[in-house]
């Protein structure tokens, strides 16, 4: 049996999976007493091949996530003047040798974490007249080989990047240990945000978005399941 599956059906399948994912925000909102056009859907489109994005601009889908700067500019640069109300999100590492087209390129950026980005970020936006939204990751689960900011160093932190640098911090994201339930790394950043008047939290994925909007995401980052499994690097 042929179980090809051609365009039309690919373009079908995404623009499913998205409808999919926009009705279980609608519903989780209404669970929890929340105003569904307060949550933002993040396609995750890293490790997406053109087609694919090209699919789900076309179901409508204009806010968009990715990892790494490169990757980034070759899914987007020549895309942009097609979709002025485009908005993307830079939600993985940023080094700081990559800050200059990072700020060039994105409209978000989710993943400050150390005072050297903070100061790189404020000078680079001052030189390209650009006021980018950036939201501290926070390392909710004190793992070593992650990064963000310590909960501890939280309040240093916001004064530091926002008072001293000048950025416009929005909010915090943070990406829970895989094996701890996502649903106390939700509830602790949400009340770190609470504590320090931040408006945004970007929290929860493909398998843990439901969870997260009831813990108050304002930003949901969706990959698989929207496009499904990513091609390998």
């Amino acid at each position: 049996m042929n179980m090809t599956i051609n365009k039309d059906q690919e373009t079908s399948l995404i623009s499913a999976n998205l409808a999919a994912v926009r009705r279980v925000i609608k519903k989780s909102a209404d669970q929890w007493d929340r105003n569904a056009s307060e949550i933002t859907l993040v396609a995750v489109s890293k490790q997406q091949p053109s087609e694919k994005i090209e699919q789900a601009l076309a179901a409508g889908q204009l806010c968009f996530g990715e990892n790494r700067v490169q990757e980034a500019q070759d899914h987007w640069a020549a895309r942009r003047a097609a979709y002025p109300k485009l908005r993307l999100h830079l939600i993985g590492p940023l080094q700081t040798n990559k800050v200059r087209e990072a700020v060039a390129l994105f409209d978000v950026i989710e993943t400050l974490d150390r005072p050297k980005l903070a100061e790189k970020l404020a000078a680079e936006m001052t030189r390209q007249g650009r006021n980018l939204p950036c939201f501290i990751q926070v390392n909710t689960g004190q793992e070593t080989q992650k990064s963000g900011i310590s909960p501890a160093d939280l309040g240093d932190f916001i004064d530091f990047a926002g008072r001293e640098c000048g950025l416009n911090i929005r909010g915090l994201m943070c990406i829970p240990p895989v094996e701890d339930p996502p649903g106390l790394h939700f509830a602790f950043l949400r009340q770190l945000a609470g504590q320090y008047n931040l408006p945004d939290l970007s929290m929860g994925m493909s398998g843990d978005y439901k969870t997260a909007i009831a813990a108050g995401a304002t930003y949901i980052r969706v990959g698989t399941g929207i496009f499904g499994a990513r091609e390998s690097s």
